[in-house]
């Protein structure tokens, strides 16, 4: 039988006139994203797609995902391989580097379980980029003059304050963060993030991103200690330290970018450990992506990426630090 239609009151929360309550956001919405595939295009980025139903979501520690449920004559087929919605099209685009692809982009949906608030949803838009060859410091450049192009240069926040993002943007790393705004030496920070990781932490959220959040500008926080490499590699010269960076504006953590781990065998190693360290903490253990490491030991070439969250992006882009006001539905109004 088919169901009566069903009248939904404009009293009740949710109702349909949630996306039409922020037309001038999703407009902007639509203008930052063809700005920014316009920007990918006019530098020779090829825009790929990937699948956002994966073998594995990745091994981080500190991201969990949604499994899917086969039902129907899927279910019916007997056991098969799980498969995860995608936390990021990481893996998926660095084989496409190792086939041979040089400068690839793409914008695409990511799904993370257990991410609320201003700056989070379990759903959301993720603009990734790679180049090979290509270094963390071609990547930054490539960041920074993203940001530039899509916000104009500065970011006018509704609280009346203006953040310049005018390229270049100031760098600095992890234990200059610590030194300046925790009064921690290098190597305390270092021995902080390899034995204390919860300290860390806290000190990062507690203080080093509130004095991030007070500059006038945007700033490269870089070299993040290898214990935190994920998929980075260790920088050349200074193994403590990995070719890792996120860029902050407002206080606002944009996006995180790699010079990428090309080493199949030390890939293997971290997810591994990264396996042990999930069950140790009672999380999900997800499989390797064995097709990703087997592209790595075919080989990959010197590359750089960077993963931004779009919405955040756009959301500074409207004077905003949430991404609540420019998404059309968040997870609370589903």
């Amino acid at each position: 039988m088919i169901p009566k239609p069903v009248s939904v009151s404009a009293s009740v929360p949710g109702a349909y006139a949630v996306a039409s309550q922020r037309p001038k956001h999703l407009e902007a919405r639509a203008q930052v994203i063809a700005s920014a595939r316009e920007f990918f295009s006019s530098r020779g980025y090829l825009e790929v797609e990937t699948p956002v139903m994966v073998p594995s979501p990745g091994l981080d520690l500190h991201l969990d995902a949604f499994e899917t449920v086969p039902t129907g004559i899927a279910a019916s087929a007997g056991p098969s391989k799980p498969r995860y919605l995608s936390t990021s099209p990481e893996y998926q685009m660095k084989r496409l580097l190792c086939a041979g692809h040089t400068k690839i982009m793409q914008i695409t949906r990511a799904f993370r379980a257990g991410e609320f608030g201003s700056r989070h949803n379990s759903e959301f838009t993720i603009l990734e980029f790679y180049r090979a060859p290509g270094s963390i410091h071609a990547i930054m450049h490539d960041t920074e003059q993203l940001v530039a192009r899509v916000t104009g240069g500065t970011v006018s926040l509704k609280n009346g304050r203006t953040i310049d993002v005018r390229p270049p943007l100031m760098r600095m790393t992890v234990c200059e963060a610590y030194a300046e705004f925790a009064n921690l030496r290098r190597e305390q920070t270092l021995h902080l993030a390899e034995n204390n990781e919860d300290e860390f932490f806290r000190l990062l959220v507690d203080v080093v991103e509130p004095a991030l959040e007070r500059l006038d500008v945007g700033v490269f926080l870089t070299e993040y200690p290898a214990t935190q490499a994920s998929l980075a590699r260790k920088k050349p010269g200074d193994t403590l330290v990995a070719e890792r960076f996120e860029m902050y504006v407002a206080g606002v953590e944009l996006c995180n970018g790699f010079g990428e781990l090309t080493d199949a065998h030390e890939q293997r190693e971290r997810f591994v450990r990264d396996q042990r360290d999930r069950a140790r903490m009672g999380k999900p253990v997800y499989p390797i992506d064995e097709r990703f490491i087997e592209a790595l030991a075919r080989g990959m070439p010197e590359a750089g990426g960077n993963a931004i969250g779009l919405d955040r992006l756009i959301a500074l882009c409207t004077g905003s630090t949430s991404i609540g006001d420019v998404i059309a539905f968040t997870d609370d109004e589903l």
